[in-house]
């Protein structure tokens, strides 16, 4: 079962969206939360964390929490959250539709991005993701086999990062990111639903164990109309 405080960040995020709450108005407060959803004030504030540190709302001395602009899906480009963690934030009716996973030779590119040898194999999987009923997102990751020997469909439709950690016991410690635009491509036709746009949006990332040992490359292909990339920063004193 999931937190209490992560149902209740995915109900507000829910009325949000629905525009129950538009951009401007205040949500209820603390109190009023810890009643509406009979549970302890701590609680809420968590789920109130959530919201703040996703820029939903900003929380403001005297007024409370005030909804912030939210028409697209925020993608935290800075973070290293799975498909699996963000969906379950954002609430969104999310699936996963595993294409290929299959182990292949690194070529020169491949070699070059993952700093690997030819001798090692390297796993390729390809994932269309379904948002709302749309295919928005083309996820190519690819692995080295010498630091994940096993992968399966089913691992795949599910969580990388959650095998990774939880079944392997691997550290996943950082990533260096990359955001280019680039045009559609024969693939992104046939695995997204591209529509009338010509160009998606690449997010290639480099993933890193806490030894610094680079296992992971991705390629996240964005259809551009439907998230906005941030990396939501607060000053601190």
């Amino acid at each position: 079962m999931k937190n209490k405080f992560i149902l209740i960040y995915n109900e507000l995020v829910q009325k949000i969206q629905q525009g129950e709450y538009k951009a401007g108005d205040t949500l209820p407060s603390e109190h009023e939360l810890t009643e509406q959803f009979s549970t302890s004030r701590e609680t809420v504030r968590k789920a109130l964390n959530l919201l703040s540190q996703n820029g939903y709302i900003q929380k403001v001395r005297g007024k409370g929490s005030v909804v912030l602009d939210h028409s697209k899906f925020e993608f935290p480009v800075s973070g290293l959250t799975s498909f699996k963690e963000l969906s379950e934030q954002l609430g969104q009716d999310f699936k996963t539709i595993v294409h290929e996973v299959y182990l292949q030779n690194a070529d020169n590119q491949l070699k070059k991005r993952l700093n690997c040898s030819h001798s090692i194999k390297i796993w390729k999987v390809t994932r269309a993701r379904v948002i709302n009923g749309e295919r928005i997102i083309l996820d190519k990751d690819f692995i080295r086999s010498d630091i994940v020997p096993e992968l399966t469909k089913e691992t795949a439709e599910n969580s990388l990062y959650e095998y990774f950690e939880d079944k392997l016991g691997l550290e996943i410690s950082f990533a260096k990111k990359e955001i280019v635009v680039e045009p559609v491509t024969d693939e992104d036709k046939e695995l997204l639903d591209v529509k009338e746009h010509s160009q998606v949006v690449v997010i290639r990332g480099y993933v890193y164990l806490a030894d610094a040992t680079l296992f992971q490359y991705t390629e996240s292909r964005h259809r551009p109309d439907k998230f906005q990339f941030v990396d939501f920063a607060r000053r601190t004193k």
